[in-house]
């Protein structure tokens, strides 16, 4: 079509600005969307029975009084509910992404007492197997080769990235923001990052251990994560029976 518009172009030059405007399909694609779809269906075969099996990673925006705005990530246990930790940035990139999985990794252990590559299951040969999957969406930080490559490093976790176009598979990390934000951050006055991280780290400390949490049959997320409590008992304190006159 340039050509016929009367403009010189190579057929290297096409290519490369197809590529820079995201207008080609690479070579592996279909193979890649395969993958990753045998991974999804791995990961959600069977449902999750216990804490540090599948985790929710996502960003969100905050905007202070007159601070910015600034970007909260974080990892959430599906099973527990439990937050594992928050980083907060001007940015959302692939180092960012890395950062929270790292605090989550470090939280995850202190909690286990013990590094998750050491509680990771393994084969018949005594290589580790992947304990934790991380679910992400299909962002730019997630998709990256450095975000993959760390992943690689860390044979005890496993990633897989949602449908194109479906928030609802990883709805739980979606309402744990939606929660921070509505019963916390939306009720204070926020002028900077300092007084966001405070808040931030405040409700996720009074999230994790004192509120119960209805989708656990109203016990705490850091209960049912330590195997303390069971998600599908309710935790009710028993009626007080008044001797009748």
């Amino acid at each position: 079509m340039c050509r016929h518009d009367g403009h010189r172009v190579s057929q290297a030059s096409v290519l490369r600005l197809l590529r820079d405007e995201g207008l080609l399909l690479e070579a592996n694609y279909q193979r890649e969307r395969r993958q990753l779809a045998a991974r999804r269906k791995a990961a959600f075969a069977v449902e999750p029975t216990g804490a540090n099996q599948v985790w929710q990673l996502d960003f969100t925006d905050f905007e202070t009084a007159t601070g910015g705005t600034w970007r909260l990530a974080g990892c959430r246990d599906y099973w527990s509910k439990y937050e594992l930790g928050w980083h907060v940035s001007p940015t959302a990139n692939q180092h960012d992404a890395i950062t929270t999985v790292e605090l989550a990794l470090a939280e995850a252990a202190r909690l286990a007492g013990a590094p998750l590559i050491d509680l990771a299951p393994r084969d018949d040969d005594g290589k580790v197997l992947p304990l934790a999957t991380i679910v992400t969406d299909n962002g730019g930080p997630f998709r990256s080769f450095r975000f993959e490559a760390f992943i690689a490093t860390h044979p005890e976790l496993r990633h897989v990235r949602t449908r194109v176009k479906s928030p609802g598979q990883n709805g739980s990390r979606e309402r744990g923001f939606g929660t921070l934000k509505y019963e916390r951050l939306f009720l204070e006055e926020i002028p900077d990052v300092l007084d966001l991280v405070a808040h931030a780290e405040d409700y996720r400390v009074e999230y994790n251990t004192v509120r119960p949490h209805e989708a656990l049959a109203w016990n705490r997320p850091l209960e049912v994560h330590l195997g303390l409590a069971d998600p599908v008992i309710p935790n009710f304190p028993e009626p007080e029976i008044l001797p009748t006159a």
